[in-house]
């Protein structure tokens, strides 16, 4: 990383990689290069939509000044709004009870009108598999990427356009249970990585049958727990995706944002 702040091309994006377990945070640069070190904070519960946008603003007070913002955000977003959040309509977090009134709360909250409210600049969200994928995709036949963590994303491009959303993590993949639940950071912890990666791999069947992509990206946090190949047409990429993604909201066309 160079020595100085100004050696680095303007626009700066704030980028935000929005979790269940955590908040993380730098500033790009126009290539998309960081220009600080990336910044993190554990998700706490429970967690209103003003919650976030507090917590997401002391992660900013800490970085250099910005021009723009992007987030990635963990459920079904549409021009900034959040029709769902899985995570943060919960009481204590995944796997515990809704709560009707964060319910009401989160459902069609403008995250990206509070962002760009409280933080003085234009804002845009997207759902943080696709905001993971902007960055790793090659932009070549139909690409589809999963993220692996609290709970499971995936975002779907076909020549480097972005689909719009999906939420295959919320769809049942067995025992009559969804891929969240038998896939997620609970699951991991209570059958095991071993049993857990045989789990990943029938998913990876399951869904290059429902998808037939031509090239499949794995990320997330729980990615480096993954053993052995997986196939030529799939890749483990680095969880900084998260992040790394925020320049292309702005400025790759294809994502039609």
């Amino acid at each position: 990383m160079p020595k100085t702040v100004s050696a680095y091309a303007r626009p700066y994006t704030l980028a935000f990689d929005i979790g269940g377990t955590g908040l993380k945070a730098s500033v790009l640069d126009k290539s998309g290069v960081m220009v600080a070190d990336r910044v993190r904070t554990p998700t706490r519960y429970p967690c209103s939509p003003g919650d976030l946008v507090d917590t997401l603003a002391r992660l900013a007070s800490s970085l250099p000044d910005f021009d723009r913002i992007s987030a990635g955000f963990p459920g079904v977003v549409r021009n900034g709004v959040c029709i769902t959040a899985p995570h943060f309509v919960r009481i204590a977090g995944p796997g515990s009870a809704i709560s009707d009134d964060l319910l009401k709360q989160w459902t069609r909250f403008d995250l990206a009108k509070a962002l760009a409210d409280r933080l003085g600049k234009p804002a845009k969200v997207i759902n943080d598999a696709d905001l993971q994928g902007a960055d790793v995709i090659s932009g070549e036949g139909v690409e589809l990427v999963v993220t692996l963590g609290t709970g499971v994303g995936t975002g779907l491009f076909q020549d480097g356009r972005l689909a719009p959303h999906l939420e295959l993590a919320q769809h049942p993949f067995r025992k009559g249970q969804t891929y969240n639940e038998q896939l997620g950071e609970k699951a991991r912890e209570r059958i095991g990585d071993k049993k857990w990666n045989k789990r990943v791999r029938k998913a990876i069947q399951t869904l290059y049958t429902l998808v037939v992509y031509d090239r499949l990206y794995i990320g997330g946090g729980n990615a480096h727990h993954l053993e052995g190949n997986l196939g030529d047409n799939i890749v483990v990429v680095d969880n900084s995706a998260g992040i790394l993604g925020g320049i292309k909201l702005w400025d790759d066309p294809k994502l039609g944002i």
